[in-house]
């Protein structure tokens, strides 16, 4: 395989590393994350925003203060080169969000649809400068009715917010049940 091919690859891989990130950053309200998928002066169209990513982050992660249950899943992703440092990238994904309104009612939604972003590679790193967010799907659902603790009972840990996620232990190489990593508890 020639030089050209592998930097392909590399820099495909980059750019799903970012979109990856995204989703961790904005389920877990995890802002270095967050941020790390877009470059300062980028723009986002998300619907009922449309402006600096700066701005869309601050309004994500106002959200999570009222600790929301977000799972975002990405798949089909098609990234097409318009040049060494830049790329369209269309990106399926999948949302459910549950949290309370304005009003303090909790709701639920499901949305579908893709991700179309423009990316740039700057320094050697890829993040995202425009994106649009083009909805194909969106579903009302209602909400359970049991608290977390009844509907989840044994399966434990449950997700949470940066930085109380186990992921978060589990990066710093501790496991989020049974302290620090060894040879001895690794096939947890």
């Amino acid at each position: 395989m020639d030089e050209a091919k592998i930097s392909e690859l590399l820099d495909r891989e980059a750019i799903r590393d970012c979109l990856y990130r995204y989703c961790r950053g904005i389920d877990r309200g995890d802002e270095a994350a967050l941020r790390s998928a877009y470059w300062p002066d980028a723009h986002d169209n998300h619907g009922g925003y449309s402006g600096p990513s700066e701005g869309f982050i601050r309004l994500a992660l106002g959200i999570f203060k009222t600790e929301p249950r977000n799972v975002h899943q990405i798949a089909n992703i098609l990234i097409e080169f318009s040049g060494p440092s830049e790329a369209t990238v269309e990106s399926y994904f999948t949302a459910l969000q549950r949290g309370p309104d304005a009003g303090g009612e909790i709701r639920q939604v499901l949305l579908c649809g893709r991700y179309g972003d423009l990316f740039h590679k700057r320094e050697g790193e890829w993040r995202i400068i425009a994106r649009t967010v083009i909805y194909d799907w969106i579903e009302q659902q209602l909400p359970p009715g049991l608290p977390e603790s009844e509907r989840f009972a044994s399966r434990r840990p449950i997700g949470a917010p940066h930085p109380n996620d186990p992921i978060y232990a589990l990066l710093k190489g501790t496991s989020p049940r049974c302290g620090p990593i060894s040879e001895a508890n690794d096939h947890d």
